[in-house]
């Protein structure tokens, strides 16, 4: 029959909680997911804590603990991994952040995200104009739009990453950031501790964005969009301060992974594996959703190519999807439970057409997202393994897999037990 192929699914925020808008289900509860549902039947399941109880993470501290390295080992900032997956040129000591396009008005935080609207070329036009004019001393620095209102800051030298993040959403803990209730405010970056460099590495990202928000507020960009009725790009939010990029061990077995944002390409190559990149598609007009919805298919054609041309050539396949964890930030649970409906047909629909493949099928989520929130949470995910034997789970969703036979496991320890992966 073969080696068996395994494919590790990470569905980014799917879980989530109870809805008034479902029924009091949530969006993995309500959606029709015949496929998943096979796979449960047919499987196993367990719950994960992908960091450990009580932490509501981001993607990047959680993907890193879900691909076997612990993060309070290996985990060294977001910035840096944003940084390599975008092709940015970095090197130790170079101080790394993620950035996000935002809005703001009289000093409050309008929208995180521009209200997703943001073109592709509008924050190519944006970024230019602040590389262009935005001056830090002696320090050179890059800021690269990458996706949507995302971004990379860079500044070139010898810094220290113990500084705060500008953007209130998230808080630092340590090499990594945790999801808060947001207040709105926009936050000055502080030094963590009384080092001249540190202080120096605050004040410099403190002054790339006051530079940079004169320079947003008077684009034509943000006055073509004010007048078309769209929210202005006139802030920077900053956060996931890094200086150096994670040692992680090399993986043995020869790992496939398909992806397309910056942060998964980033851990994925770190981690030794190949990458399949695809081409997220631009933004171009003011149906944000559109775009989304655009992007999601574009991300299942993607893995249905890549494992039916090279399902022989590899051992192991990490397929990341994205967009399910967008109407969780947006409260949208309708969405939510739309993406799975299409994941389940078009992408778990093509899975179970090749079940007698010899294939190993784990699908989890690195956080949970709740539509109720809008942000994450400490929730656990739900954890579904097909091809491992079976253990009479009725579907995968957050309640029916918490009865399952794996029970509870923590994200650093998928890969590692033998009756998952």
């Amino acid at each position: 029959m073969g080696k068996e192929k395994k494919i590790l699914i990470v569905l980014d925020g799917v879980a989530d909680r109870p809805c008034a808008e479902l029924g009091n289900k949530t969006p993995l509860q309500a959606a029709n997911t015949p496929n998943l549902d096979y796979f449960a039947k047919s499987g196993k399941s367990g719950f994960m804590y992908p960091i450990k109880e009580g932490i509501a993470p981001e993607s990047d501290v959680a993907v890193t603990a879900i691909l076997g390295y612990d993060p309070y080992k290996y985990f060294t900032g977001r910035g840096p991994l944003e940084a390599y997956g975008a092709g940015i040129n970095f090197s130790e000591g170079d101080l790394a952040l993620r950035a996000n396009f935002g809005t703001i008005k009289e000093g409050k935080i309008i929208d995180r995200r521009v209200g997703r609207t943001l073109a592709t070329k509008e924050a190519e036009s944006l970024a230019a104009a602040i590389n262009k004019h935005v001056y830090l001393e002696k320090f050179k620095f890059i800021f690269k739009p990458t996706i949507q209102h995302r971004g990379v800051l860079v500044i070139k030298g010898s810094f220290s990453d113990n500084i705060t993040n500008t953007d209130p959403a998230y808080e630092k803990w340590g090499s990594f950031s945790v999801a808060k209730p947001k207040d709105g405010k926009i936050k000055d970056s502080m030094p963590l501790d009384d080092d001249e460099i540190s202080k120096l590495s605050a004040n410099l990202v403190n002054s790339f964005i006051e530079q940079s928000r004169k320079i947003l507020e008077n684009h034509p960009v943000n006055r073509y969009r004010i007048k078309q009725g769209l929210l202005p790009a006139n802030i920077i939010l900053t956060r996931d301060a890094g200086i150096k990029l994670p040692n992680f061990p090399q993986k043995k077995e020869r790992w496939l992974a398909i992806a397309g944002m910056p942060l998964e390409i980033g851990i994925a190559k770190l981690a030794g594996m190949k990458v399949a990149e695809f081409i997220y598609p631009e933004t171009k007009g003011k149906d944000a959703y559109k775009t989304l919805y655009d992007g999601l298919d574009r991300e299942i054609k993607a893995a249905v190519h890549v494992l039916s041309k090279k399902l022989s050539n590899y051992d192991n396949f990490y397929i990341h999807i994205k967009e399910t964890d967008v109407p969780g930030h947006d409260g949208l649970p309708l969405e939510k439970k739309k993406m799975i409906e299409i994941l389940d047909k078009k992408l778990f629909g093509w899975l179970r057409t090749r079940k007698n493949k010899n294939l190993v099928i784990c699908v989890t989520a690195d956080h949970s997202t709740p539509c109720t929130l809008k942000m994450h949470s400490s929730d656990p995910v739900p954890v579904l393994v097909y091809g491992k034997g079976t253990d009479g789970t009725a579907a995968f969703d957050e309640k029916s897999c918490r009865k399952g036979s794996i029970g509870k496991i923590y994200g650093k320890d998928l890969l590692k037990n033998d009756n998952i992966f």
